[in-house]
């Protein structure tokens, strides 16, 4: 299940630069899941979270959804795990399994890339709803760095608690 993970160019512009930040977290969260089984990724961080490694992909597989399609696309979709658009649903990964989570994840990801790849620029905007105004797709793009690199240092926490895993 591993994807490659490359590091962002050190002279790029400023859109090749951010999507290859963006590539790198999420290469980043698929190594932190790498080499465990359903089981190991569906353990629970702490009781009463529900925050599981398979809860992480989940959780993304939404963030990607909802920043993607729905804001940048303006497509009206329900959330992947949530009729009501309850983003906390997906933490819940008890009845999941790595496949489940991964499929809806990567074609998340492949819509994101698409939608990205077809803007015009960065300076394309669509309307965030629950904040009652328009964000450019680069506001999206920071924005998923920040969701990925803040999950990912919650990864890092669960790897090491259930086989010792630490690191990049």
């Amino acid at each position: 299940m591993k994807d490659e993970r490359v590091g962002p160019p050190r002279t790029g512009n400023e859109r090749e630069t951010l999507r290859a930040y963006l590539d790198y977290h999420r290469a980043t969260l698929v190594m932190k899941t790498d080499g465990l089984s359903d089981e190991e990724l569906r353990r629970q961080a702490m009781p009463p979270s529900t925050l599981s490694l398979l809860g992480l992909v989940r959780h993304m597989a939404e963030v990607e959804r909802a920043w993607f399609r729905r804001v940048i696309n303006g497509e009206d979709i329900p959330l992947v795990w949530s009729d009501e658009d309850d983003y906390q649903v997906a933490y819940d990964a008890t009845g999941s399994t790595r496949s489940q989570a991964f499929d809806a994840w990567r074609t998340e990801v492949a819509h994101a890339r698409r939608i990205e790849e077809k803007a015009e620029s960065l300076d394309v905007t669509g309307y965030q709803a629950r904040w009652g105004e328009d964000v450019s797709l680069r506001m999206v793009m920071l924005h998923l760095i920040h969701e990925y690199a803040r999950h990912n240092g919650h990864a890092d926490f669960l790897r090491e608690g259930i086989d010792g895993t630490v690191g990049a």
